[in-house]
């Protein structure tokens, strides 16, 4: 976050520079007929509040003059120096109506939508200002050499603007306390600009907004997608993982949580956490990898990998009810399964001690682990 705010900052005084795209708003140079003598008039007034009541009467008084755009264009600074921002607005509005490629204007009304702190008014002005910005770097470039350059000149401004526009609607979406909207204002973004840089520090929180709002195929394909452009996100390929095993993708949730296992344990401690707070959270999403490969171990009844697994899953497993119960009991199978057919005592007391373990709790396979217990014991003479 730090380095997209210098990054702003860095931008921020070619934003304000001057660029042809201003000068457009013309002011005529005739001051001797009746309109051109007001013009001058309000031109030379020293008085912020008397020049915009002269502003005003002139947008009344001449609605089709030719200077109508320059005179909204001294109304809108006028009021955002006036702190009438909604009337700033207002009077960028018309001059963009007059000329959707006023870029310069398109920035001005941005910057006061932002001084007014409402979304909204943030969101609009943005999309506003990049489609004005998008006109500019979308018409065709002149032949002649002149107007080339003039037409370079104004493209390369458009392009800056364009660019704090996209840091403004990431800054939106990373601010945006609802899903709902966060969701929003990144797919806008996107939608806008798919190459653009604000779009990769993005896709985390979008990811995680989408699990929040119950958009979990759009949360699968994104994950999907950022794995398979070589993410690493330890949270994605869990996700991907849990939602192949739901779906008894095998393949899937092989490659995924092994995927989690190799890389996981390396990160380092994300910032903002402490190291005890991130040993539990990475251990947990560890045992839920090796929980999900050692149940569809015991199901293919690769006994050994199944006992692996489900060992390294068992100590970060048993804040789930259910998945610690399904976790001794498949440890419960294999061991009795790996001791039976290498006459190992030891595997078959582990069974007994992990389905006496199962049979503790309250689960869907409490019943069986019970069976479980009293048949090893039978089969094996065990008191």
């Amino acid at each position: 976050m730090q380095r997209l705010l210098c990054f702003a900052l860095a931008i921020a005084p070619l934003l304000f520079a001057p660029s042809a795209l201003a000068a457009k708003r013309k002011l005529p140079t005739d001051f001797e007929s009746t309109e051109g003598a007001k013009l001058k008039h309000l031109m030379d007034e020293p008085d912020a509040a008397k020049k915009i009541a002269l502003l005003e009467d002139f947008a009344k008084q001449h609605p089709s003059h030719d200077a109508i755009p320059w005179v909204y264009g001294e109304l809108q600074a006028a009021y955002v120096k006036a702190n009438q921002l909604d009337k700033a607005l207002a009077a960028g509005e018309k001059v963009l109506a007059a000329d959707p490629e006023d870029v310069a204007m398109g920035q001005a009304n941005l910057k006061a939508a932002e001084a007014t702190k409402d979304p909204a008014l943030i969101r609009k002005w943005a999309v506003a200002s990049l489609a004005a910005a998008g006109r500019v770097t979308g018409s065709p470039k002149p032949t002649g050499a002149d107007e080339a350059t003039a037409w370079q000149a104004d493209a390369d401004f458009a392009k800056q603007v364009g660019t704090y526009s996209e840091y403004v609607l990431y800054t939106l979406a990373m601010q945006a306390t609802a899903p709902a909207q966060r969701i929003e204002v990144a797919e806008l973004l996107a939608k806008h600009n798919p190459s653009s840089q604000y779009n990769a520090p993005l896709r985390t929180p979008l990811f995680v907004a989408y699990q929040q709002a119950g958009h979990a195929d759009k949360a699968l394909s994104m994950a999907e997608a950022d794995i398979k452009g070589g993410s690493d996100s330890e949270d994605m390929l869990l996700f991907a993982a849990s939602k192949a095993y739901e779906k008894q993708d095998k393949a899937k949730v092989t490659t995924y949580a092994k995927r989690l296992l190799d890389t996981l344990p390396a990160k380092p401690v994300p910032q903002g956490m402490n190291e005890a707070d991130w040993t539990r959270v990475k251990n947990l999403k560890l045992g839920m990898a090796q929980w999900m490969l050692g149940v569809l171990a015991s199901n293919e009844q690769r006994w050994a990998d199944a006992d692996l697994h489900l060992r390294a899953a068992l100590p970060n497993v048993s804040q789930n009810k259910d998945i610690h119960a399904e976790t001794l009991f498949h440890l419960g199978l294999a061991n009795y399964r790996l001791g039976e057919a290498k006459k190992d005592s030891k595997r078959i007391l582990d069974a007994v001690k992990y389905n006496q373990q199962c049979a503790a709790i309250n689960s869907n396979f409490q019943a069986q682990a019970k069976k479980n217990v009293a048949a090893i014991r039978s089969q094996y003479h065990l008191q």
